[in-house]
């Protein structure tokens, strides 16, 4: 039997594995549209860190493929089967805020900041130096492992459903994408939008020119805007209301006139779509003063009640959503996009996620009955359906053994409604990177992943990998 001290041999590298993670961190991978091309399906942001990732890869003499800018897979060892391990280098947009800037990758009181440094690409470089260890070490395999690099994974996943209409689906795996010890169970995802068309109302005091807020489905908004045209006297009385209103709740905003348009603006705290619990909503706020300090289009009025009935409605009561099982617990529900014209054209994107043994058909029934009471259209933007794999696979039981004598801590089985490359696998576990008691500081300002926890999750990557392809 090899007896491998792996803490040890990852702190040999410690220096480089340090270096070359602020390296890839300061890419900045958010999609990026406006660039995309045949080459670079995302953008050349992630082009880019694809690019270095697998240049990297090289270097360290491990196999490499590129699948057609979607994807790229860096691999070593030898047998038949295979061990999948997914991560992605793609993130969420940086937002402001920030105490230095997002792609800077700053090393302060022993953490890197940077947007990805947690969520995900500081834990794909402690998985590319994991494999690198196998390999320097000349540790002998029965199994490859294959480290598949996903482009999209904050967005719709397009880069794993072209990866696997190309290449082969691992044996089983593990992402490191969610928390330690592990995660068998992940909560079914979707993402729907309700749109109102709009129709011209009788006038009204106030207009709502344009509300906006939110990003993508899968955040919490920490910003919400909203203009407003009336009279002078009207707005006046509005703008002093709000500065109230902001005050009375400990909450930031700005309220500001250009010419005779009255500006509001909403500051709330961003979080993950899966604990919205963790944030504070600026869209569903700023919505909420209006209804009660504004008098509206009945239209608008209407769907901006819509909207303040879901503020801090975490689990979908108020729409007759509230499922839950003992595996995954509750549904969540986080209205991510709002949107609202002067006509009435308006829209919601809520992220909706349901527990693992809950039918995504029971939620779009509910959905549909709910668009259909409020006069609106439903559209489903996004669905995946839930991922778990049962207490006593090898799989789980091997990870747990690895837990275990790296940490001294019991490996309990957790469940999460964060979505993870692991349910693409047919049979895969999210592995980590965070650790029990850190904070969740993924998709917000000032993300940062702790030097310790980077070269720990390496030894543990180093050694799970080894147990599972030797």
């Amino acid at each position: 039997m090899i007896m491998i001290n792996w803490q040890s041999e990852v702190e040999k590298r410690k220096e480089k594995i340090i270096s070359e993670t602020q390296e890839f961190l300061r890419i900045n991978s958010v999609l990026d549209e406006t660039t995309i091309s045949e080459k670079a399906p995302f953008g050349k942001g992630i082009d880019h860190a694809l690019t270095h990732l697998l240049n990297k890869g090289k270097d360290y003499q491990l196999h490499i493929k590129n699948v057609d800018g979607y994807a790229g897979r860096i691999e070593y060892g030898t047998g038949e089967e295979s061990l999948g391990v997914l991560c992605h280098i793609d993130v969420v947009p940086t937002g402001d805020g920030w105490t230095t800037p997002p792609f800077s990758a700053d090393l302060r009181e022993g953490k890197i900041f940077a947007r990805g440094a947690i969520d995900n690409k500081g834990p794909t470089m402690a998985a590319l130096f994991a494999i690198v260890l196998l390999k320097e070490l000349g540790l002998p395999t029965t199994r490859r492992v294959q480290m598949i690099i996903g482009t999209d994974e904050e967005s719709h996943w397009r880069c794993v459903e072209h990866y696997f209409k190309h290449e082969e689906m691992p044996t089983f795996g593990f992402a490191p994408d969610a928390d330690f010890p592990i995660i068998h169970a992940e909560k079914g995802i979707m993402d729907v939008t309700l749109s109102w068309n709009g129709h011209p109302q009788k006038e009204s005091l106030i207009e709502i020119v344009n509300f906006h807020s939110g990003e993508r489905f899968n955040m919490v908004p920490d910003d919400a805007k909203v203009t407003l045209k009336g009279e002078r006297p009207h707005l006046d009385q509005i703008e002093e209301e709000f500065r109230r209103h902001l005050m009375q709740e400990n909450h930031n905003g700005e309220a500001r006139f250009e010419d005779d348009i009255l500006i509001l603006r909403y500051i709330g705290e961003a979080a993950h779509g899966s604990t919205p619990e963790n944030g504070l909503n600026a869209g569903v706020e700023l919505a909420s003063f209006l209804v009660t300090n504004v008098e509206l289009a009945e239209n608008i009025q209407s769907y901006l009640e819509f909207v303040k009935s879901l503020k801090q409605d975490y689990h979908g009561k108020t729409i007759q959503l509230d499922l839950n099982d003992e595996v995954s617990g509750p549904l969540t529900l986080n209205p991510g996009l709002l949107t609202c014209q002067s006509n009435g054209q308006a829209q919601i994107g809520i992220n909706i996620r349901y527990p693992v043994t809950a039918k995504g058909e029971t939620c779009l029934t509910k959905l549909n009955e709910l668009a259909e009471t409020l006069g609106a259209t439903l559209e489903v933007v996004d669905h995946m359906g839930p991922n778990y794999v049962e207490q006593d696979h090898p799989l789980i039981q091997t990870l747990q053994a690895v837990y275990e004598r790296q940490t001294g801590n019991a490996a309990d089985l957790l469940a999460i409604g964060g979505g993870t490359y692991a349910r693409s696998l047919k049979t895969g576990v999210a592995f980590g990177p965070m650790f029990p008691g850190r904070k969740d500081v993924a998709h917000q300002k000032d993300e940062y992943i702790e030097v310790d926890d980077l070269l720990k999750m390496t030894a543990i990557y180093a050694e799970a990998i080894y147990e599972l392809v030797k």
